[in-house]
């Protein structure tokens, strides 16, 4: 596999360890914030170069300041004008996008600075190991705009269960790598990036010294233990949670959150003072 990947526009690969593909959210001017052309290129990355036999565990980054800010603005603004039916397709595509990353195969480590907002929040929770610099913050800010975070639900309720969510869901908290860290969402936080990277290299010897059949199994073995209606029942809840949000960006309060974002004021659900 070459070292740089050419095929894609909002994401960079590399291979620095063999064996190890790093895949960097590559769109640092607005953030890493997700289109599109980055759901459709992660799903595309992961069912090609992901899954090539010399490729062992994959590292899954974000260039720039920050790792994942959440949604582009021009794609939020987008969802104000489609239809029930038209939300339902792009939700669709997003929630069997994370679908496709959690049930992937092989280990996914995830190395998280910055910031991961809303959707950021859903990419950290489908990696199997997540180390995070000790300021990062987080928050599942969705409420703030008038719709939920449907479509990431499944996975950040398997990765932190429901408690959590239910306090992280409504109240749009913003967190640090502390907090991430007690509730499940990460596995190790560290203070310098360099404390981060000697461990991530660790990490990545560790995982080529295992079985890669093993670590297939066990990685199954663990989904079915976790969610072990997912067989019979995720196309249903891709359904489900796709629809939720499709439902709710064409309804008002949604479309007033984010027209008011865009807008940069306040929603008219906040008291004037």
């Amino acid at each position: 596999m070459p070292n740089e990947a050419k095929t894609y526009q909002t994401l960079a690969l590399e291979t620095l360890i063999p064996g190890i593909l790093t895949i960097s959210l590559n769109r640092p001017d607005i953030r890493n914030a997700f289109n599109e052309v980055m759901i459709d290129e992660l799903a595309r990355v992961f069912r090609n170069e992901a899954l090539a036999p010399e490729v062992r565990a994959v590292v899954l980054k974000g260039n720039g300041a920050v790792f994942c800010a959440g949604g582009d603005l021009n794609w939020m603004k987008r969802s104000i004008h489609l239809t029930l039916e038209e939300n339902l397709t792009d939700t669709l595509t997003l929630t069997n996008m994370f679908a496709l990353l959690n049930e992937f195969s092989k280990p996914v480590i995830g190395v998280i600075h910055g910031a991961a907002i809303g959707g950021g929040v859903g990419l950290v929770a489908i990696c199997d190991i997540v180390l995070a610099e000790k300021e990062t913050v987080f928050s599942l800010s969705e409420v703030r705009l008038g719709v939920v975070p449907a479509c990431i639900g499944p996975f950040v309720e398997s990765k932190i269960g429901a408690s959590h969510c239910r306090a992280l869901f409504l109240s749009a908290e913003r967190f640090k790598a502390q907090k991430a860290k007690d509730v499940g969402l990460i596995h190790e936080v560290f203070d310098t990036r360099a404390q981060l990277d000697e461990h991530l290299s660790t990490l990545c010897k560790n995982l080529l010294e295992c079985g890669p059949i093993a670590m297939a199994v066990a990685k199954r073995l663990v989904l079915d233990l976790s969610w072990p209606e997912r067989r019979s029942r995720v196309p249903d809840c891709i359904e489900y949670v796709a629809r939720t949000l499709a439902e709710l960006r064409i309804g008002p309060e949604a479309q007033e959150g984010v027209s008011a974002f865009l807008e940069k004021r306040k929603p008219n659900w906040i008291q004037k003072t």
